[in-house]
């Protein structure tokens, strides 16, 4: 009787890439933004006075609110190009309806972010597109269907109603810093204590599992796809009544990019499967921070972007490191 011999065991090779610590996988975004808040304090005049702070939040609040419907959309696993056409329809359809009033006009422009996620939603769940493909299309076409409403012409809004939406205030806070604090509550809660938000993040994390689970993996896409085309028209809609005039040429251009660096500098990977909404707002803060800051020192706009690149590299580096965990 013969015994066959075994070979020892290799030892575990380890990972000659540097790690990442835990603790700034899951907190180094706010790790970021309170040392920018600090160097700015020691280093910038006059950053955290209270009219710098109020810009800061003015200006960060409609990219909150599409990153907000971006994460949902890539916790899915997916991507959309088209969120700033969907803001430039919003902001070119208005004029066109504010003469029936404000509720009407408002409730054609989210529509059209609605229109544009069905759209959306129906070429990647029912079609079988690629996301970065059948969003590609709305974000070439959906601007230059916007440009065609508008005459290709900036509009001037007067309608002081709409006008109170962008300039507003609640308790001394600006309107649009109180609606997207609202949102990121809202999508928060939808994304940890309703079915839906525990659907996208079971679709995001194996889509071919969630299908033979019997969840409906296709109603839930277009769902997603539809709540980012809604946000992104608020945003529009936001974005328009701040500026007083609708410019559907330039309202929202680079917006998916903005939006996307925000949710993946919040932690929420490109791959799926999960949704970091309070990590949104704080990639979306850090990155306004960074471009406030850079301007406050005189550094160049080309600085900036080389600057929000670095941070999008780490991003995806501490995300992969936090998957292979």
């Amino acid at each position: 009787m013969t015994t066959q011999a075994t070979a020892p065991a290799a030892p575990a090779r380890r990972s000659s890439r540097p790690s990442v610590p835990v603790w700034f996988q899951e907190y180094g975004v706010y790790a970021a933004v309170a040392a920018l808040l600090l160097f700015n304090a020691v280093f910038t005049d006059h950053f955290l006075t209270t009219d710098n702070l109020r810009t800061q939040l003015i200006q960060v609040a409609p990219i909150v609110i599409v990153a907000l419907g971006m994460a949902l959309v890539i916790g899915t696993e997916g991507v959309d190009l088209s969120v700033g056409s969907a803001m430039a329809l919003a902001a070119a359809l208005l004029p066109l309806y504010l003469g029936y009033g404000l509720v009407p006009a408002l409730l054609i422009a989210l529509l059209a972010g609605a229109v544009v996620g069905a759209v959306n939603g129906a070429l990647v769940s029912v079609v079988g597109l690629q996301p970065i493909v059948a969003t590609l299309a709305l974000f070439v076409g959906g601007r230059g269907i916007a440009l065609v409403m508008a005459d290709g012409q900036l509009k001037q809004i007067v309608n002081p109603d709409l006008l109170a939406l962008g300039t507003g205030s609640v308790l001394g806070v600006p309107l649009v810093v109180v609606i997207a604090a609202a949102l990121a509550l809202a999508v928060a809660f939808l994304v940890h204590r309703t079915t839906f938000g525990r659907q996208i993040v079971a679709i995001g994390g194996n889509r071919s599992a969630a299908a033979l689970a019997g969840l409906p993996v296709k109603r839930v896409l277009t769902g997603v796809y539809i709540l980012c085309g809604v946000l992104a028209a608020l945003a529009g809609i936001l974005a328009t009544a701040r500026l007083t005039a609708s410019d559907p040429s330039s309202l929202g251009n680079l917006m998916e990019l903005s939006a996307i660096t925000a949710v993946v500098v919040g932690g929420t990977p490109l791959s799926g499967g999960s949704v970091r909404v309070l990590g949104t707002v704080a990639g979306a803060l850090l990155m306004q921070l960074l471009r406030a800051t850079l301007v406050k020192h005189d550094l160049p706009d080309s600085t900036a972007q080389m600057a929000q690149a670095a941070i999008i590299i780490a991003a995806v580096y501490v995300a992969r490191e936090r998957r292979s965990r």
